[in-house]
């Protein structure tokens, strides 16, 4: 009965690990770049924590409306709605649809480097603490639930201690 109830517990988190495996990378693999949401800025369409994802803005048309992940300073990203575009001088006024006022600077087409294509909601939090010490440590953990999961109710079979035991016995005599 362990046995079965730690095989069913494994398969589960396997298939939650592979789903979440194939969610991030299956979209990697279609050309598609993923970017954790750390503010509030666009809720309630794109939601804190959750994974955006976008295709790079080679031979697009940047339109009002669309919205853009665009570099701001260093390594700080931007995913915020488009609100204007200035084609002659090649930027865009962008803001975020949960705040009140644009955003203060124009953004340069050159510093877009994603129009959003899709999010998943939460997917983002998973992305940003399994870079953090307690998130290395939960991803470590899993793991070990996984092979404890695999081996202990073979080595805490009952079975095979009654297979040594006929064994000894046949010894004895």
């Amino acid at each position: 009965m362990g046995k079965k109830i730690c095989n069913i517990l494994s398969t589960i988190i396997m298939i939650l690990l592979i789903a979440l495996a194939g969610i991030i990378f299956v979209p990697r693999l279609m050309g598609y770049s993923e970017y954790a949401v750390l503010s509030g800025s666009m809720v309630p369409n794109i939601p804190v924590g959750a994974l955006v994802f976008d295709k790079k803005p080679e031979g697009i048309e940047f339109e009002k409306d669309m919205v853009v992940t665009y570099q701001l300073s260093g390594d700080t990203l931007v995913t915020h709605r488009i609100t204007a575009v200035d084609a002659d001088a090649k930027t865009l006024t962008t803001k975020g649809d949960a705040n009140n006022v644009e955003d203060g600077a124009p953004v340069a087409f050159s510093a877009v480097v994603g129009v959003y294509a899709f999010h998943v909601p939460y997917l983002g939090f998973i992305s940003i603490y399994s870079k953090t010490p307690i998130g290395i440590a939960v991803v470590c953990g899993v793991l070990i639930v996984i092979i404890l999961l695999n081996f202990l109710p073979d080595a805490l079979s009952p079975d095979e201690k009654k297979d040594e035991d006929k064994g000894k016995d046949s010894k004895e005599v």
